[in-house]
């Protein structure tokens, strides 16, 4: 009998010790997640803040930004400092080939690499895994060291002060873009392909109507990855274009800055007008940037 009982108060007292331990653990983890928020938040700030500082430099006169104590925001908006800085040099043409090369690469990038990871992961032939690995080994090529040859080699056939060699090797696919899709089609099923073969499709077929269409997010991806990289761009067009009329909008801030050393409201602005496309662009894409980041987010199931 008494063990009975000691048995019964035993159970009584874990069951209600039970509430508590879970309470308690409720209690940590929100405490954790109010530690990581707060974090996150001081990470976020010190992030953002140098494109704060870009943006009130741009909207300050030129004795204020330099003034001490620092003003943190200006007296009197400046919004004539970028109609200034853009009238000083010839912007608008920096910016009608930047985007074009843009264009160029973007639409290349996204065929070439999206076909050639489409034969790495849905066509299977003998030499397959050898010249897949033999892309990647190119990933471990300095930049540095292909600079010399590929220069040499494009002025050797006239491409020198063109858009040519800016343009023309978005169209032969890049290493890793073509990891990145060739893991992300891997996670698509076969039994698409199987189903498109038994109607009749090719190959081509079946990347155009079906892999394509299913592979958006990465796509969307490489296109906001080669566009930002096209846009900063800044070491080909030097190498590349000695036409000043052919420069893009990299050059053309780094030629403002050499005529308006001393005045960096002027500099703010070019450059606050030059990185605000791409603050655009990726608030808009983010989302697909991120699902198509993750080289496991085909089709499930």
């Amino acid at each position: 009998m008494r063990s009975s009982l000691t048995t019964s108060t035993s159970t009584e007292l874990k069951t209600k010790k039970l509430p508590l331990n879970m309470e308690s653990k409720s209690v940590r983890e929100g405490t954790f997640k109010v530690f990581l928020y707060f974090l996150l938040m001081i990470i976020s700030i010190a992030m953002l803040f140098p494109f704060f500082w870009l943006v009130r430099s741009a909207l300050m006169n030129q004795v204020e930004i330099f003034t001490m104590p620092v003003k943190w925001l200006p007296s009197e908006f400046q919004w004539s400092n970028f109609k200034e800085a853009l009238t000083a040099a010839p912007f608008e043409r920096y910016f009608i080939n930047t985007v074009l090369l843009v264009l160029l690469n973007v639409i290349g990038a996204v065929i070439s690499n999206s076909f050639i990871a489409f034969g790495f992961s849905r066509i299977h032939f003998k030499t397959r895994n050898f010249w897949f690995g033999f892309v990647l080994m190119t990933l471990m090529l300095p930049g540095a060291v292909m600079v010399i040859p590929q220069f040499i080699g494009w002025k050797s056939v006239g491409a020198y002060n063109s858009y040519v060699p800016l343009a023309l090797p978005a169209f032969f696919g890049n290493a890793f873009f073509i990891f990145l899709l060739r893991q992300f089609y891997a996670s698509i099923p076969f039994e698409y392909d199987e189903a498109a073969r038994v109607e009749g499709a090719n190959y081509f077929q079946i990347w155009l109507k079906i892999i394509v269409p299913l592979s958006k997010p990465a796509l969307i991806t490489i296109a906001v990855f080669t566009f930002m990289g096209v846009w900063n761009d800044f070491m080909g067009p030097l190498l590349y274009l000695s036409d000043e009329n052919k420069w893009t909008l990299a050059l053309g801030l780094q030629g403002f800055q050499g005529q308006y050393s001393s005045q960096w409201n002027y500099l703010m602005a070019a450059a606050t007008v030059m990185f605000a496309p791409l603050v655009i662009l990726f608030f808009f894409a983010q989302k697909h940037i991120m699902s198509g980041a993750n080289i496991n987010g085909g089709i499930k199931g």
